[in-house]
C-alpha cells in the first residue's frame, strides 16, 4: 500500500512520488509534464545563489514560475550561508513555495566550489547556512543530500540530524556518496538509518526506475516518498506508474504509442514556446533521444536515424513533423520515410 501523503509545511504532498531536481532537466515545461502525470511535487533545477547571475537569461527562465501548478519549489546552491539566505528570500519573492538546499549534486564544477556535496565535508558549515536559510524565510525550507562524502566517512545521519535541529521541513537523501557520482548501486540502509532517527519526512533518492523498486525502497526504508530523477528522462509517465502500484499493488501497461507521440509533441511545443527558436530546438534534442531509448518499438537502427534526421532539423515546425511522422510511422506498423542505419 501506498505511505499516505505528508506534509512539506502547510503543503500536502500526494502522491507521495517526486521528481529530483536535475540541472538541465528539470525546467518549467518538464516539470509541468511531471506534474500532469503524477509527481506531487516537483523540484527546480539548481539556481545559484551569487546574486551577480539572477539577472542572466539562463536564471530568469530557471525563476520563471509562472503558471506552474502548486507547491513551487526552488532549488538553491552555494557556499555563503547569508548568500544563501538573501537568494532564499529573492526566489520567495518570485513565487517559490518551498525552497530546496543543494548538498546532493556530486558535479565537480559544483563541489570545487565547495557547494553541492561537498559541503557534507564541512557539518559546522552546514548548520549555519540551514540557519541562515531557516530564519530567512516563511516558506519551508528543505535539503537534499547524499550518504557522505565518500565510503569513509558516510556522514549523512549526522548531516541529517544537523538539519532536523535546524528547522529543516523535509529531507531527501540519494543513496550514494558523492565520489560515487552515479556509478554502482545506490544503497538505502543509509537511508534507513536516518528515518529511523528522525521525526521530519524523509524522502528516498536513487535507481528508483520501476514502480516495484519504488515499492521496495519505501519498505526497506521506511521513507514517507521517493523522489525519481534519471528514470523520468523520456519516461515522465514514470510517475502515474508508481503512484497506482503504491496505492493498489496493480502494474499499470504502458502507455501505448498513441499517448506516447502526443505527450512528446506536447513537450516539444512547450519547449519551443519557452526557450524560442533556436535554442528550444536544441534543448529538445536531448528529451527526443530520451524519449526513444528502450522502447520495444524501437529497433538500435530505428534509434540511431531517428536521432540523426532530429538532431538535423533546424527549427520547431520540422522538429514537431518528423518526430510525428516517425510515431506515426510507428504506431502504423511500417518504417518512417528516411533511410535506416545498418
Amino acid at each position: 500500500m501506498s505511505p499516505p501523503a505528508f506534509h512539506i509545511g502547510p503543503y500536502r504532498i500526494d502522491p507521495p512520488v517526486l521528481l529530483a531536481p536535475m540541472a538541465g532537466v528539470t525546467d518549467k515545461p518538464f516539470r509541468q509534464l511531471c506534474k500532469r502525470l503524477g509527481a506531487g511535487l516537483a523540484v527546480s533545477e539548481m539556481t545559484i545563489s551569487d546574486p551577480r547571475f539572477w539577472k542572466t537569461e539562463k536564471s530568469l527562465r530557471r525563476m520563471d514560475h509562472d503558471g506552474e501548478p502548486a507547491p513551487i519549489s526552488v532549488q538553491i546552491a552555494g557556499t555563503e550561508p547569508q548568500q544563501l539566505a538573501e537568494a532564499a528570500r529573492y526566489n520567495v519573492d518570485h513565487g517559490a513555495q518551498i525552497i530546496d538546499i543543494n548538498m546532493g549534486c556530486p558535479a565537480k564544477k559544483v563541489c570545487n566550489a565547495w557547494a553541492g556535496s561537498a559541503l557534507m565535508r564541512d557539518e559546522p558549515m552546514v548548520a549555519r547556512i540551514l540557519e541562515a536559510v531557516v530564519k530567512a524565510v516563511a516558506a519551508p525550507v528543505t535539503l537534499k543530500i547524499r550518504t557522505g562524502w565518500d565510503c569513509d566517512h558516510r556522514n549523512g545521519p549526522a548531516i541529517a540530524r544537523i538539519a532536523e535541529d535546524c528547522g529543516i521541513a523535509a529531507l531527501a537523501v540519494h543513496g550514494r556518496t558523492r565520489d560515487q557520482q552515479y556509478t554502482g548501486v545506490a544503497e538505502y540502509d543509509t537511508i534507513g538509518e536516518i528515518k529511523a532517527a528522525l521525526r521530519i519526512p524523509v524522502i528516498a533518492n536513487g535507481d528508483i526506475d520501476s514502480p516495484q523498486q519504488a515499492a521496495y525502497v519505501l519498505r526497506k526504508t521506511g521513507a514517507d516518498a521517493v523522489m525519481i530523477g534519471r528514470a523520468a528522462q523520456g519516461r515522465p509517465w514514470i510517475f502515474r506508474e508508481v503512484a497506482h502500484h503504491l496505492a493498489t499493488g496493480e502494474t499499470l501497461a504502458p502507455p501505448p504509442l498513441q499517448e506516447i507521440r502526443d505527450l512528446l509533441l506536447g513537450h516539444l511545443q512547450a519547449l519551443h514556446a519557452f526557450y524560442g527558436e533556436p535554442q528550444g530546438v536544441r534543448i529538445a534534442r536531448k528529451h527526443l533521444g530520451w524519449y526513444a531509448k528502450d522502447r520495444p518499438e524501437h529497433t538500435e537502427a530505428l534509434r540511431t536515424s531517428f536521432r540523426a534526421v532530429v538532431n538535423r532539423a533546424e527549427n520547431a515546425d520540422a522538429q514537431i513533423a518528423l518526430t510525428r511522422d516517425y510515431f506515426d510511422a510507428l504506431i502504423a506498423g511500417t518504417l518512417p520515410g528516411w533511410p535506416i542505419a545498418a
